[in-house]
């Protein structure tokens, strides 16, 4: 559980560049990332720090969403593992990857 929220923590992060990035220039080019690369320093955090940082930078994400006119949400952004997309994508794409790993969560503690 402590490895998924430190990907989630993470990740979190990441996104918030990038809805931030896509923002702020022209047809933006989203940088992706090896997640098992990041992943081999998860040792070295524990899971309430992870679970820290996750939420405090989802709230962060979410006002600035909120706070957004609805044109904001078809600025065209790129991904080259998944080609063109709007900010609204990179929005949906950040809700439901924490809701995955989320019922990972669930699954893992239920075993237990």
């Amino acid at each position: 559980m402590r490895e998924i929220l430190c990907h989630l923590a993470d990740c979190e992060i990441v996104f918030a560049f990038r809805l931030r990035q896509t923002l702020a220039e022209p047809h933006h080019v989203i940088q992706p990332f090896d997640q098992d690369v990041w992943a081999a320093n998860y040792a070295a955090y524990d899971a309430p720090a992870a679970l820290a940082v996750f939420t405090a930078v989802r709230d962060f994400n979410t006002k600035l969403i909120a706070s957004l006119p609805p044109e904001a949400f078809s600025k065209p952004v790129s991904h080259p593992e998944r080609g063109a997309m709007t900010f609204q994508t990179v929005v949906e794409t950040m809700g439901g990857h924490d809701l995955n790993h989320i019922a990972q969560i669930e699954r893992i503690a239920a075993i237990r």
